[in-house]
């Protein structure tokens, strides 16, 4: 089996929807579009590999899982941006030990997810 990249769709839910969205499209400089569904609401990342969601049955939540989110260089300027909007890091830059690895961060959105960044 040949793949190109391993995970395909990542689901971010919310408990606020529009400040959800406002949050990712403030640290990453994104303009994803809302989409109501009635039961469901959507807006999906540029790359097409997951969206934040709201659900009735959806909750945010720091446990489990963890999902990194790749910035690429632009690591610490995305860290930056977390607590001015809304978010917290429990996780500052981080140096990956294996070699050329680049650096990590773990951040709890306003929703209260826990995610990681990857970059450099």
């Amino acid at each position: 089996m040949t793949m190109q990249k391993f995970i395909s769709w990542v689901e971010i839910p919310s408990k606020n929807f529009d400040r959800a969205v406002d949050f990712y499209n403030s640290i990453f400089g994104f303009s994803m579009q809302k989409m109501d569904f009635g039961h469901e609401k959507m807006a999906c990342f540029p790359n097409g590999e997951g969206a934040i969601t709201w659900a009735p049955n959806f909750h945010p939540g720091q446990d489990g899982t963890l999902v990194s989110l790749n910035t690429g260089d632009q690591l610490t300027s995305v860290i930056d941006r977390i607590s001015r909007n809304g978010g917290q890091i429990v996780q500052p830059k981080t140096k990956i030990e294996a070699a050329n690895k680049g650096y990590f961060s773990v951040f709890i959105d306003p929703e209260g997810n826990k995610l990681g960044l990857y970059g450099n």
